[in-house]
């Protein structure tokens, strides 16, 4: 029987990524603990989940790319670049805080 276990998180956008998500800088979400395999839920997973259930925007190339976050896309983790935490392999944990920061300006 699966785990109904969630997890509490912030996620925030800003940089014009908002305007993707509801015009919502931050989303306090509660996320499953694991995923359908029961492996641990990462950031790539949330990725996913943002994108299928919380972006009402159909511009999904503007966040991702290739099924990944898009190049021009700062991720951090609880303040700290997602390079340094294992980027879209790490486990989320609860109170985390994740920001994704667009880079990318039109002109």
């Amino acid at each position: 029987m699966a785990s109904e276990e969630t997890i509490p998180i912030i996620v925030e956008f800003t940089g014009g990524l908002e305007m993707l998500f509801s015009d919502e800088r931050k989303h306090r979400l509660s996320v499953p603990a694991k995923d359908s395999k029961g492996a641990a839920v990462t950031v790539g997973w949330l990725v996913h989940y943002l994108c299928d259930e919380i972006m009402k925007d159909n511009r999904k190339e503007m966040f991702v790319l290739d099924g990944h976050v898009r190049p021009g896309i700062l991720v951090l983790i609880n303040d700290a670049d997602w390079e340094l935490e294992g980027e879209a392999s790490y486990a989320l944990q609860p109170n985390d805080n994740i920001l994704f920061v667009s880079t990318l300006h039109g002109g």
